[in-house]
């Protein structure tokens, strides 16, 4: 089916925030939109008043008679809906065009230059900063984001003028494998998706498959030291950077105080010096220089570098601030891998290294969970308090043995509890030591709970 030829389209877990985006691009291009997804969120109230009609019951007679139509629907889903969902069973039963969010994102993509950017964490945050550097200059660009950005408070950004597109590269089902990236960026490959992949073997070969996709006259531009050897093609130009160690692209001269941030980039042709960051935080310097490198290698100035980093706001849920005052912080942040919590953690101890850090994180899988759950409790022992949550199980059903208690024992420091998440906002009204510095974490559905939070801590 030509994506380009369709008057419909229907998206089975309308809720994601990789097919938001496809949903608000076909709204641009005139089609009429629908979908299901399971729950209310504020981003999918908000696609509605954009013109989607998403409903919440899986039911086949809410499906809009426009999406019934066998020759004018294509049907997206995502991989977390399972395939007896009563609506995808009648999709595939009546011979319409089923397909992945994956291939769909490739499709739409193929015919521009994509700048892809891939890896268990930093690939949010990377491709964001990639987006927003290019926006903002006279280059400009056409961007499919993993968060919304703050700057547009959007996932989507169009352009009629470039035809580079920014693309975040999931490796979850081995999503970007649909994608032929121009040029691409790998900012970590530690193994994760082992329910997918089976083993840490698997997982790297993944990576590997997607720098065999890069065009010929394309550049991969990968982080120093990660372990998997690129399968390129015969023209295409290998980069390394890091932020302290070196490679093609680094930071020199770093200084951080007073709650900002500051480095100079070094690349083999350019130093831009007193670069700022937009959001101080210790691992964006790293992320930071994977971003100019992409916007340097593009025909962004050195001028507008500096500009668009100092402006760059951060996707909402990237280590973002809800409190900032002199006596309670209140953070939230995305994190849901061992590597990204450790990061995390450790970015908000240098920022508060005076102020008892209390972590608050709901686990995102049991298959994760159970894979990892050493690595997670070594990074939440870095912690001062840990209040750890039941684990939020996405997709999937229960694992005989594995709940987040799994993780707790193995977590050294003293003061840490596990409670239900419906416990924790009177645990916060009763708690009698004062809190200072909060950091919430999790993928699954602990975000909702950062306002009620936010409200009891201002009070108290």
């Amino acid at each position: 089916m030509n994506i380009n030829t369709v008057k419909a389209v229907y998206f089975v877990g309308a809720g994601g925030i990789g097919m938001s985006a496809l949903i608000r691009y076909f709204l641009s291009k005139g089609k009429f939109v629908a979908g299901y997804d399971k729950t209310p969120s504020a981003l999918t109230e908000q696609l509605n008043k954009e013109g989607a009609a998403i409903h919440y019951e899986d039911n086949v007679d809410l499906i809009p008679e426009v999406c019934k139509s066998l020759s004018d629907t294509l049907v997206v889903y995502t991989p977390a809906v399972p395939e007896s969902h009563t609506e995808l069973v009648y999709f595939h039963t009546n011979g319409f065009e089923v397909v992945k969010r994956a291939r769909v994102l490739g499709e739409v993509t193929n015919c521009s230059r994509g700048l892809c950017v891939a890896g268990t964490h930093g690939k949010t945050t990377t491709s964001s900063m990639t987006a927003h550097l290019l926006k903002q200059s006279q280059v400009d660009c056409n961007a499919f984001l993993g968060g919304i950005l703050k700057n547009y408070n959007s996932n989507l950004m169009l352009s009629d003028k470039s035809d580079l597109t920014v693309i975040e590269a999931d490796e979850f089902d081995r999503s970007f494998h649909w994608l032929t990236p121009y040029m691409a960026v790998i900012t970590a490959a530690d193994p994760d998706h082992l329910d997918i992949y089976g083993t840490p073997e698997a997982y790297h070969e993944s990576f590997e498959k997607f720098t065999s996709l890069i065009r010929p006259d394309g550049i991969l531009i990968m982080k120093k030291g990660i372990s998997i050897t690129p399968r390129l093609q015969k023209g295409v130009r290998l980069y390394t950077y890091s932020a302290t160690d070196g490679g093609d692209f680094h930071a020199e001269n770093i200084r951080i105080g007073n709650g900002e941030i500051f480095f100079d980039f070094v690349a083999p042709d350019v130093r831009i010096a007193d670069i700022q960051l937009g959001v101080p935080v210790k691992v964006n310097i790293e992320n930071g220089i994977a971003a100019i490198a992409l916007a340097w290698l593009n025909g962004v100035t050195a001028d507008e570098i500096k500009k668009g980093m100092a402006s760059f706001a951060g996707p909402v849920r990237r280590f973002d601030y809800h409190l900032k005052k002199d006596n309670i912080v209140l953070i939230d942040d995305y994190a849901h891998h061992p590597e990204e919590l450790k990061a995390s953690i450790l970015s908000v101890k240098e920022l508060y290294a005076d102020k008892k850090v209390t972590g608050i994180f709901q686990p995102h899988l049991y298959t994760r969970t159970r894979d990892f759950a050493a690595d997670f409790a070594a990074s939440l022992s870095l912690l001062d308090e840990l209040i750890l949550l039941d684990i939020y199980p996405a997709r999937e059903k229960p694992i005989s043995g594995i709940t987040s208690q799994v993780i707790l024992d193995k977590v050294t420091i003293s003061a840490k509890r596990l409670i239900c998440k419906d416990e924790l906002l009177d645990l916060i009204k009763s708690e009698k030591e004062s809190l200072e510095v909060v950091l919430m974490v999790g993928a699954g559905n602990i975000d909702r709970l950062v306002e009620p939070v936010k409200e009891i801590l201002d009070k108290k």
